[in-house]
């Protein structure tokens, strides 16, 4: 299965998650959804920041597409952001990262638990 695949059919799909990307935990953009165009810039504050300094997530936020979340929760498990309607979970597996983002009516546990599904999908079988 490719990984554009894991984004459009397990994530985006699901009717849950409206924009999404994976990542690799050494950088770059392995799949994303359609117009989800996560900058440079984004992306080093997601693999070199987001796990290592949760301190700095949780004063600065985290910028994704050009749309800036304020941080609930930032660990070496999961960031998650939320800003008005819109909310972001980040979770890293052993080799990828997701990223996956959810607007109203869908609420954060219904996005949550389909990300954390795939998630815990990828580590099962080393990635």
């Amino acid at each position: 299965m490719s990984w554009q695949s894991y984004v459009d059919d397990h994530l985006v799909a699901t009717g849950k998650v409206t924009k999404a990307a994976i990542m690799g935990k050494q950088g770059g953009v392995w799949a994303a959804s359609s117009g989800y165009n996560l900058a440079q810039n984004e992306q080093d504050a997601i693999v070199r920041t987001a796990f290592t300094q949760p301190d700095q997530v949780r004063a600065n936020g985290i910028t994704l597409n050009g749309f800036k979340f304020m941080t609930l929760r930032a660990d070496a498990d999961e960031v998650i952001g939320r800003k008005g309607d819109r909310g972001v979970f980040i979770i890293p597996t052993n080799q990828a990262i997701l990223v996956a983002e959810y607007d109203a009516p869908t609420s954060a546990g219904e996005a949550n638990v389909v990300v954390a599904k795939l998630a815990d999908y990828l580590k099962s079988v080393n990635y």
